[in-house]
């Protein structure tokens, strides 16, 4: 498996081949450097970590500077961990806009937009209470009842319920590569993709 940290631009459309206007998502993919090869000797299991993104050395630690000096690169603001890395590579190598090919399919993960603390409706899709006759009041977004009163006297773990929405690792699969600016790297993704506009992701193939 490959991985690459790109940054969400935003969404746009973009007329395919066929003539069909297709929704997508603009991605900033500047070089990712391999930052660390863990081995089994070493760490216990194979892994290549990749960071990407310059930040200033003022905000970077002592230990992030001297960790990303190793690999004789600038610090760098994401960095990531893949397992069973397909491409064999060097601590400090590069990986560019290249490693893609348009129309082949990726999946992207990120971090979804965070809602705050939302009602069943928003959260779980639930319909409500009904309509709004019959003397109901203020019942149009209601949950209904939590559970039996006397057994079992308590509400089950995991009842859907009101709660904090929004803010969780997502990712979305098969999302096809429609076109690739190698110049300003870039990649343009069908679909949508997870989180809000810059916003950091991870792009695997």
């Amino acid at each position: 498996m490959l991985g690459f940290i790109g940054k969400k631009v935003g969404m746009t459309s973009v007329f395919t081949e066929s003539g069909k206007l297709e929704a997508c998502t603009v991605v900033e993919a500047l070089p990712n450097v391999i930052t660390q090869i863990k081995t089994v000797d070493t760490d216990g299991y194979n892994a290549v970590q990749i960071a990407a993104f310059d930040k200033k050395e003022k905000s970077a630690t002592k230990a992030e500077l001297g960790h990303f000096a190793k690999a004789k690169t600038a610090p760098k603001r994401m960095v990531a961990e893949i397992r069973d890395f397909d491409k064999e590579v060097n601590l400090g190598d590069s990986l560019g806009i290249d490693i893609f090919v348009e129309g082949e399919f990726v999946d992207v993960a990120g971090t979804s937009k965070g809602k705050g603390f939302q009602g069943v409706v928003k959260r779980h899709g639930f319909s409500g209470v009904g309509e709004s006759t019959h003397g109901q009041h203020n019942r149009l977004r209601a949950p209904g009842s939590l559970g039996a009163g006397s057994t079992p006297s308590r509400v089950f773990k995991g009842t859907r319920m009101a709660g904090r929405t929004g803010g969780t690792k997502v990712k979305m699969q098969n999302l096809r590569v429609l076109k690739i600016d190698a110049e300003n790297n870039v990649l343009v993704i069908s679909g949508a993709i997870p989180g809000h506009k810059g916003s950091y992701i991870m792009i695997e193939k």
